[in-house]
Protein backbone atom coordinates (compact mmCIF):
# COMPACT_ATOMS: atom_id res chain seq x y z
CA UNK A 1 0.00 0.00 0.00
CA UNK A 2 2.57 2.75 0.77
CA UNK A 3 4.54 1.49 -3.02
CA UNK A 4 1.32 2.47 -4.13
CA UNK A 5 1.56 5.91 -2.51
CA UNK A 6 4.96 7.17 -3.48
CA UNK A 7 4.25 8.83 -7.17
CA UNK A 8 1.32 10.69 -5.61
CA UNK A 9 1.61 14.19 -7.30
CA UNK A 10 2.13 15.74 -3.61
CA UNK A 11 4.33 13.62 -2.64
CA UNK A 12 6.70 14.83 -5.92
CA UNK A 13 5.79 18.11 -4.85
CA UNK A 14 7.09 17.67 -1.72
CA UNK A 15 10.30 16.40 -2.60
CA UNK A 16 11.31 18.27 -5.16
CA UNK A 17 10.66 21.97 -3.54
CA UNK A 18 13.48 23.70 -2.35
CA UNK A 19 14.18 27.39 -0.86
CA UNK A 20 14.53 29.37 -3.90
CA UNK A 21 18.21 31.83 -3.69
CA UNK A 22 17.47 33.42 -7.13
CA UNK A 23 14.14 35.36 -8.47
CA UNK A 24 13.73 36.97 -11.65
CA UNK A 25 12.98 40.35 -11.19
CA UNK A 26 11.44 41.15 -14.27
CA UNK A 27 8.56 39.14 -13.78
CA UNK A 28 5.33 40.02 -11.57
CA UNK A 29 2.50 38.59 -9.60
CA UNK A 30 -1.24 39.83 -10.12
CA UNK A 31 -2.98 40.85 -7.13
CA UNK A 32 -5.12 37.33 -7.57
CA UNK A 33 -2.61 34.97 -7.46
CA UNK A 34 -1.40 36.67 -4.17
CA UNK A 35 -5.12 36.18 -2.79
CA UNK A 36 -4.88 32.64 -3.87
CA UNK A 37 -1.50 31.73 -1.86
CA UNK A 38 -2.44 33.55 0.96
CA UNK A 39 -6.10 31.37 1.41
CA UNK A 40 -4.34 28.25 1.01
CA UNK A 41 -2.29 29.50 3.61
CA UNK A 42 -5.21 29.82 5.69
CA UNK A 43 -5.81 26.20 5.78
CA UNK A 44 -3.33 25.31 8.06
CA UNK A 45 -4.34 24.15 11.77
CA UNK A 46 -4.02 26.34 14.57
CA UNK A 47 -5.13 25.81 17.99
CA UNK A 48 -8.78 26.77 18.69
CA UNK A 49 -9.07 27.84 14.90
CA UNK A 50 -7.39 31.04 16.50
CA UNK A 51 -5.55 31.91 12.76
CA UNK A 52 -3.21 33.64 14.43
CA UNK A 53 -1.79 34.53 10.83
CA UNK A 54 -2.01 37.43 9.07
CA UNK A 55 0.27 38.73 5.74
CA UNK A 56 1.31 42.09 4.50
CA UNK A 57 2.03 41.65 0.82
CA UNK A 58 5.22 44.21 -0.55
CA UNK A 59 5.03 44.49 -4.03
CA UNK A 60 5.94 48.04 -5.05
CA UNK A 61 10.14 48.50 -5.57
CA UNK A 62 9.99 51.64 -2.63
CA UNK A 63 8.58 48.87 -0.36
CA UNK A 64 10.53 46.41 -1.25
CA UNK A 65 13.52 48.49 -0.77
CA UNK A 66 12.66 49.80 2.68
CA UNK A 67 12.31 45.69 3.60
CA UNK A 68 15.51 45.14 2.06
CA UNK A 69 16.92 47.84 4.39
CA UNK A 70 15.16 45.85 7.32
CA UNK A 71 16.44 42.40 6.43
CA UNK A 72 20.16 42.67 5.91
CA UNK A 73 20.27 43.94 1.79
CA UNK A 74 19.20 40.60 1.33
CA UNK A 75 18.54 40.16 -2.50
CA UNK A 76 15.35 38.20 -2.60
CA UNK A 77 13.26 40.84 -1.08
CA UNK A 78 14.25 42.73 -3.93
CA UNK A 79 13.86 40.41 -6.79
CA UNK A 80 11.13 38.38 -5.78
CA UNK A 81 7.87 39.65 -7.26
CA UNK A 82 6.14 39.65 -3.67
CA UNK A 83 7.52 39.38 0.40
CA UNK A 84 5.08 38.45 2.01
CA UNK A 85 5.74 39.32 6.30
CA UNK A 86 3.97 36.63 7.89
CA UNK A 87 2.96 38.29 11.17
CA UNK A 88 1.25 36.79 14.43
CA UNK A 89 -1.39 38.41 16.29
CA UNK A 90 -0.62 37.35 20.51
CA UNK A 91 -4.42 38.65 20.07
CA UNK A 92 -5.93 36.73 18.54
CA UNK A 93 -8.09 34.77 20.91
CA UNK A 94 -9.94 38.23 21.17
CA UNK A 95 -11.09 37.33 17.92
CA UNK A 96 -11.99 33.83 18.62
CA UNK A 97 -16.09 34.55 20.02
CA UNK A 98 -16.68 35.93 16.58
CA UNK A 99 -14.95 32.91 15.01
CA UNK A 100 -16.90 30.34 17.08
CA UNK A 101 -19.84 32.24 16.32
CA UNK A 102 -19.31 31.88 12.73
CA UNK A 103 -18.37 27.89 13.46
CA UNK A 104 -21.86 27.38 15.10
CA UNK A 105 -23.61 29.26 12.65
CA UNK A 106 -22.15 26.92 9.62
CA UNK A 107 -22.89 23.72 11.72
CA UNK A 108 -19.31 22.89 12.30
CA UNK A 109 -19.18 23.51 15.92
CA UNK A 110 -21.70 22.95 18.65
CA UNK A 111 -22.55 25.59 20.56
CA UNK A 112 -21.75 24.37 23.50
CA UNK A 113 -18.20 23.34 22.60
CA UNK A 114 -17.77 26.50 21.00
CA UNK A 115 -18.21 28.48 24.57
CA UNK A 116 -15.92 26.19 26.40
CA UNK A 117 -13.38 27.05 23.73
CA UNK A 118 -13.38 30.48 24.13
CA UNK A 119 -13.41 30.31 28.05
CA UNK A 120 -10.19 28.16 27.64
CA UNK A 121 -8.22 30.04 24.93
CA UNK A 122 -8.31 33.02 27.03
CA UNK A 123 -7.35 31.22 30.17
CA UNK A 124 -4.61 29.82 28.68
CA UNK A 125 -3.40 32.76 26.56
CA UNK A 126 -3.27 35.04 29.22
CA UNK A 127 -0.12 34.08 29.77
CA UNK A 128 2.21 36.48 26.94
CA UNK A 129 4.98 33.60 26.43
CA UNK A 130 2.30 30.85 25.74
CA UNK A 131 0.31 33.10 23.42
CA UNK A 132 3.79 34.09 21.85
CA UNK A 133 4.46 30.62 21.61
CA UNK A 134 1.34 29.46 19.55
CA UNK A 135 1.67 32.53 17.27
CA UNK A 136 5.19 30.98 16.47
CA UNK A 137 3.86 27.25 15.84
CA UNK A 138 1.00 28.34 13.60
CA UNK A 139 2.11 31.13 11.22
CA UNK A 140 5.08 28.20 10.58
CA UNK A 141 2.78 26.01 9.72
CA UNK A 142 0.88 28.52 7.53
CA UNK A 143 4.42 29.74 6.15
CA UNK A 144 4.67 25.91 4.97
CA UNK A 145 1.23 25.57 3.31
CA UNK A 146 2.32 28.97 1.32
CA UNK A 147 5.23 27.75 -0.11
CA UNK A 148 3.74 24.55 -0.89
CA UNK A 149 1.28 26.40 -2.86
CA UNK A 150 3.99 28.52 -4.87
CA UNK A 151 5.42 25.24 -5.50
CA UNK A 152 2.28 24.04 -7.24
CA UNK A 153 1.60 26.73 -9.67
CA UNK A 154 4.84 26.77 -10.84
CA UNK A 155 6.36 29.50 -8.42
CA UNK A 156 9.56 30.09 -6.17
CA UNK A 157 9.70 30.59 -2.64
CA UNK A 158 11.98 31.05 0.27
CA UNK A 159 11.19 31.60 3.71
CA UNK A 160 13.79 34.56 5.60
CA UNK A 161 14.57 35.19 8.89
CA UNK A 162 17.51 37.27 8.63
CA UNK A 163 15.77 40.56 9.32
CA UNK A 164 15.04 43.46 12.39
CA UNK A 165 11.89 42.82 13.97
CA UNK A 166 11.58 46.55 15.03
CA UNK A 167 12.66 47.97 11.86
CA UNK A 168 9.96 46.02 10.02
CA UNK A 169 7.33 46.76 12.52
CA UNK A 170 8.69 50.36 12.11
CA UNK A 171 8.79 50.83 8.48
CA UNK A 172 5.48 49.15 8.06
CA UNK A 173 3.37 50.77 10.88
CA UNK A 174 2.80 47.66 12.62
CA UNK A 175 1.07 47.34 15.81
CA UNK A 176 3.30 45.81 19.01
CA UNK A 177 0.35 42.94 19.11
CA UNK A 178 1.74 41.24 16.10
CA UNK A 179 4.71 39.71 15.99
CA UNK A 180 7.40 39.38 12.99
CA UNK A 181 7.39 35.27 12.56
CA UNK A 182 9.26 35.49 8.91
CA UNK A 183 9.21 36.28 5.07
CA UNK A 184 8.27 34.84 2.70
CA UNK A 185 9.78 35.47 -0.73
CA UNK A 186 7.74 34.23 -3.62
CA UNK A 187 8.28 34.36 -7.65
CA UNK A 188 9.40 33.13 -10.67
CA UNK A 189 12.68 31.47 -10.69
CA UNK A 190 15.65 32.84 -12.10
CA UNK A 191 17.08 29.67 -14.03
CA UNK A 192 17.34 26.44 -12.55
CA UNK A 193 17.45 26.11 -8.92
CA UNK A 194 19.93 25.00 -7.02
CA UNK A 195 20.35 21.18 -5.65
CA UNK A 196 18.64 20.33 -2.77
CA UNK A 197 21.33 20.11 -0.04
CA UNK A 198 21.72 16.89 2.01
CA UNK A 199 19.12 16.03 4.69
CA UNK A 200 19.79 14.09 8.24
CA UNK A 201 19.06 10.66 7.60
CA UNK A 202 15.39 9.36 9.23
CA UNK A 203 17.28 7.52 11.85
CA UNK A 204 19.47 10.53 12.63
CA UNK A 205 16.26 12.38 13.31
CA UNK A 206 13.39 9.89 14.23
CA UNK A 207 12.60 7.71 17.52
CA UNK A 208 9.89 5.22 18.22
CA UNK A 209 8.55 5.68 21.84
CA UNK A 210 11.24 5.27 24.80
CA UNK A 211 13.59 3.37 22.65
CA UNK A 212 16.64 6.11 22.29
CA UNK A 213 17.41 9.60 23.02
CA UNK A 214 18.99 11.91 20.86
Amino acid sequence: MTGAHEQHPFLELIRRRVSAEGFDPARELDERTVRELVADATLAPSSFNIQHWRFVAVRHAADKRRLQAASHGQRQVADAAVTLIVLGDTRGVDRLPEIVERAVAAGALPPGKAAAWVRLARELYADPRTAREEVLRSCSLAAMLLMLSAEARGLAAGALTGFDADRVRREFEIDERYVPVMLIAVGYPAGPGAPRQPRLAVDEVLAFDRGRVF
